[in-house]
């Protein structure tokens, strides 16, 4: 099937009117925001300048990678929020991003081609001129011609808003610069797996820093255009199949990278806090992985998986003889852990005897294996994790507080799936492909709807939970068919009541007791307006009829069904707001 034009699915003024109308100004609050985000008017001047410094303090690919992530989330963000409120098609929300960054003053936007597009089978292709480009003029100023594009914060928004936009990981890539001596900018957008030769500084910002390999050097600079869709390149092929999940581009989760490599070349105890399925075991195995201990074992032990009575034996040991059916010693994990990390999963599980046994472990770094009077000591790195706040476990009384302090020596909380959504595009991509590669079967991707559904869920169990829904979507679709809602959440998950489906009558209604859950993202924000303003009751309706009677043209049953009331009952009201008042 031949990619589509997208075309211009929403005329340039209705466009307009659409982006404005979720813009405001709130001078006296000190507020200005568009689709319920906080924005910021900034001195240009300034940006470049702090700009420049980044690059200098940096580097010129630290600089680049951290200017690409912050355009990626912004993009994220504003397709995220225009999917939400605009309630429009992909085709109409591709043609609004680039009139978007446009109002907001980065750049102006000219196709060289028509945007293309095909659901059913995840391909995309978009090829742009961009003139007056702030961030390559900056450039430009402050580093003079250089070698390579310097158009970061805008080839990462693009790539952000598409992703949200098309529910599949998007990359586009500046091939002209104007940094670069060349008369405009010029780029081109494809999904991240149908690109050849990536050089790593491209995809450098969607991956996490230590933890992956970057593909082989040497990008292609001009793409094969192609208007049916290629094989894809395994999205995990650049990965390193030990941290293959480690792909992401939100703050949180670098934030959270950015920990485990400092305190990596330490020999420091480190305590991850997270709810169950973020990751906390991969996180420790990267630590694990580029320490110093990284050629010594890494020994793993489930606090909550071992009986209470057999605590002590399981992690010091036990000498022949200690109790009825030790008919042979054998080392504890700490001992096996000689020389490399220990990590202790679910430490919170502990019973409380054992977490005093343990306390000296820590302390002294020499155990006791059970029925033995040898001290043994061991070299090992404490790594724990624990799906609970110790702290209040301390309070509650389950947990040692002298013990929550000896692991408490560099905690890091990994966020959940949902404080991070913008990394989910990337995730199932990832876990797509795995999973095809496991069921030996071949799907073609996911439905706006599946994408939809998979934005709006709460996930209770995180990236693990992720994961195991794919999975089973796979397995349930149809050998080349589409991944939908029905083969995700089949497994009892309680989705959002956000969507809406057709009614007996043909229009789009909501669920039952979804009212409060589909109400628009600005609409607290549009109520304190309206209060600040000290209107009365009688004039906010005033203004809501005069409105739906402009935008419906004067036509009165127009204008009733955007009120959701009858006729009659807008008749009646118009006609009582004509009469004149009683003396």
């Amino acid at each position: 099937m031949p990619l589509r034009p997208v075309g211009t699915a929403v005329p340039q003024a209705d466009g307009d009117r659409l982006l404005t109308e979720h813009l405001r100004f709130s001078p006296d609050a000190g507020h200005i925001v568009l689709f319920d985000q906080r924005m910021l008017l900034m001195h240009a001047s300034s940006f470049a300048e702090l700009r420049r410094e980044l690059i200098q303090q940096l580097g010129m690919a630290k600089a680049r990678e951290l200017f690409q992530r912050l355009g990626y989330q912004q993009g994220f963000e504003d397709g995220q929020h225009l999917r939400q409120v605009g309630r429009l098609d992909r085709e109409a929300l591709l043609a609004l991003g680039p009139r978007l960054r446009e109002i907001e003053g980065f750049v102006r936007n000219q196709p060289i081609d028509e945007m293309l597009f095909d659901g059913e089978h995840k391909d995309f292709w978009g090829n742009y001129h961009w003139n007056a480009s702030w961030e390559a003029e900056a450039h430009l100023k402050h580093c003079g011609v250089c070698g390579e594009p310097a158009c970061w914060m805008m080839t990462g928004y693009a790539s952000g808003y598409c992703t949200a936009t098309l529910g599949m990981p998007v990359l586009w890539r500046e091939l002209e610069c104007v940094a670069m001596g060349h008369a405009q900018c010029r780029v081109v957008g494809r999904p991240v797996a149908s690109w050849e030769d990536l050089a790593a500084h491209e995809i450098a910002f969607l991956q996490i820093e230590d933890f992956v390999d970057a593909p082989p050097h040497g990008a292609a600079r001009e793409p094969r255009r192609a208007h049916a869709p290629r094989t894809p390149r395994p999205a995990s092929a650049a990965l390193h199949p030990e941290f293959g999940d480690f792909v992401g581009a939100s703050a949180s989760f670098n934030a959270v990278a950015n920990l485990v490599r400092r305190v990596a070349v330490t020999d420091s105890t480190v305590l991850f806090r997270g709810e169950s399925g973020v990751g906390k075991e991969r996180f420790a195995r990267a630590l694990h992985s580029i320490s110093r201990r990284r050629e010594a074992a890494m020994v793993v032990i489930n606090c909550a998986a071992i009986p209470p009575d057999l605590v002590e034996a399981e992690l010091f040991g036990v000498e022949k003889g200690a109790y009825t059916g030790a008919d042979h010693a054998r080392p504890g994990r700490f001992e096996r852990a000689h020389g490399g990390t220990v990590f202790l999963d679910e430490i919170n599980s502990l019973p409380l005897p054992a977490q005093g046994k343990l306390l000296r472990a820590l302390q002294e770094r020499e155990i006791e294996r059970v029925g033995d009077i040898r001290v043994r000591r061991v070299d090992v790195r404490v790594v724990a994790a624990s799906n609970r706040d110790l702290r209040a476990e301390v309070e509650a009384g389950r947990f040692r507080e002298d013990l929550f302090y000896r692991l408490n020596v560099f905690p890091i909380v990994i966020p959940p799936l949902r404080e991070r959504r913008e990394d989910i595009p990337l995730l199932v991509a990832l876990f797509l492909e795995r999973s095809m590669a496991r069921c030996q079967k071949k799907v073609s991707g996911l439905t706006p709807r599946a994408y939809d559904a998979l934005w709006d869920y709460g996930w209770p169990g995180n990236v693990r939970e992720l994961e195991n829904m794919i999975e089973r979507a796979v397995i349930l679709a149809e050998e080349d068919g589409a991944i939908d809602v029905q083969h995700l959440f089949s497994g009892g998950e309680t989705l959002s009541l956000r969507s809406m489906s057709v009614g007996r009558h043909g229009g789009l209604v909501r669920p039952a007791g979804s009212e409060a859950a589909s109400a628009p993202s600005g609409i607290g924000h549009l109520a304190d307006a309206l209060l600040d303003q000290a209107l009365s009751f009688d004039e906010i309706e005033g203004l809501l009829f005069d409105r739906a009677l402009e935008r419906s043209g004067g036509n009165v049953s127009a204008a009733a069904r955007m009120l959701q009331m009858r006729r009659g009952q807008v008749e009646y009201r118009l006609k009582k707001r004509s009469e004149p008042a009683a003396d």
